[in-house]
């Protein structure tokens, strides 16, 4: 299949593109900088990936990326910020009509658990209880807002559409018997391997169109206050 995957040159785009064309597939990593990816030209995998520029919030870059395409993946992010944040629903809203206009259907996108209150979220620690109300009404509020106003543009788009909704993403090592599917999310991370994992068996499963399914790891996840050293120790 020909997969066009937008935000391929973040980590959990790289991570997808990588797996989609071991799988065999045609692969078009969209980016803002074409130059920055790290394609490995002696990988025997590498023939089968393309990387174009795209700007998302330009049209008619995106019609070039998705032309042929038998399906769309969009792992777009922003860090938090304060700032008004429209990446994600602008994005979704180009990535849609140009979709519309070549004739392509499929598409899933990533949203967050973060975006929405799990009240059924199960092994929720108590910190992750006081901490993700208080993240969601501040340094989260206006990326989380977007995610909402990307998943109506989506859910309204008429096409064949998915949202996967992770938790706080962490770098693993090697894909895990993670949790997936429309089920209550399982503690407070996903995987960004189990996220792009998942996310290559959409591109051709019916039965996860018009669903909003969540993604969990639940094996060696990071603690609550593990993930913030973590983070707090990489922004160094």
């Amino acid at each position: 299949m020909r997969v066009a995957v937008f935000g391929a040159n973040g980590p959990t785009g790289r991570l997808l593109v990588r797996l989609l064309a071991d799988r065999g597939h045609e692969v078009l990593a969209s980016t803002r900088h074409p130059g920055d990816f790290p394609l490995d030209t002696e990988a025997d995998t590498a023939r089968r990936v393309s990387v174009v520029e795209v700007d998302v919030f330009q049209r008619q870059s995106i019609i070039t990326a998705v032309d042929r395409a038998d399906a769309v993946l969009s792992v777009l992010g922003v860090p938090f910020t304060r700032r008004p944040v429209d990446t994600f629903s602008a994005g979704a809203a180009n990535i849609v009509a140009a979709m519309r206009d070549a004739g392509v259907r499929r598409l899933a996108v990533v949203s967050s658990t973060g975006a929405h209150h799990y009240r059924n979220r199960r092994n929720a620690s108590l910190s992750l209880r006081i901490a993700e109300p208080i993240i969601s009404r501040t340094i989260g509020r206006t990326v989380y807002a977007d995610m909402r106003r990307m998943e109506e543009v989506v859910t309204d788009s008429g096409l064949d559409w998915t949202i996967v909704r992770p938790s706080t993403l962490f770098d693993a090592d090697r894909v895990s018997d993670y949790v997936a599917g429309e089920v209550p999310p399982v503690g407070a991370f996903t995987a960004r391997i189990d996220l792009a994992h998942y996310l290559s068996t959409l591109i051709d499963d019916t039965a996860g169109i018009g669903t909003i399914p969540i993604v969990s790891t639940v094996q060696g996840a990071p603690s609550f206050w593990q993930n913030v050293k973590r983070e707090a120790f990489q922004a160094r």
